[in-house]
């Protein structure tokens, strides 16, 4: 039973729906919420590669405990802007403003279906089409490139933060 509880788990990565809805349509971020700034993003990026190497945890969210996805995500950005972000993949792919990936900027969140279905999995992206992110059981946190195969066929839209 701990080895099935465990494999589901572990299976689960970032993931906190069985079955999120496409956020396209969401909610427009508070009318007082400012983009981040592109020094904001920066430092965001700065917080995310100081914690390279980090192992993957499922629900993870502190160099010590290890990261999942969302974790290193709402890590990067509380060290960086004193600012708690939504801490699912569903619901930071609601917050902030939806960006067109032709104006990616160091800070901005990318998004990928990586478990047959949207919005599944969350990383920050760094510039030179690569990103920052923790990817699954058994890896770490470490940087891809945004145009292997992989990651364009599961990219499913990408957001920038407002505070």
């Amino acid at each position: 039973m701990f080895l099935l509880s465990f494999l589901c788990v572990s299976l689960a990565g970032c993931g906190s729906l069985s079955h999120a809805p496409d956020p396209i349509d969401s909610e427009s971020p508070p009318s007082n919420a400012v983009p981040i700034s592109v020094d904001l993003g920066h430092e965001v990026v700065v917080q995310a590669i100081g914690v390279l190497g980090v192992r993957y945890a499922p629900g993870g969210a502190t160099p010590d405990s290890g990261f999942d996805c969302s974790g290193l995500v709402a890590f990067a950005y509380f060290r960086a802007a004193q600012q708690a972000l939504p801490r699912t993949t569903f619901d930071l792919s609601r917050a902030g403003v939806r960006i067109d990936s032709r104006d990616l900027q160091p800070g901005d969140l990318v998004f990928f279906n990586t478990q047959r279905r949207p919005y599944s999995h969350v990383g920050i992206y760094i510039g030179e089409r690569r990103f920052i992110h923790a990817p699954s059981s058994g890896g770490t946190v470490r940087i891809e490139d945004m145009r292997r195969k992989y990651w364009l066929q599961r990219f499913d839209g990408a957001r920038r933060m407002a505070l």
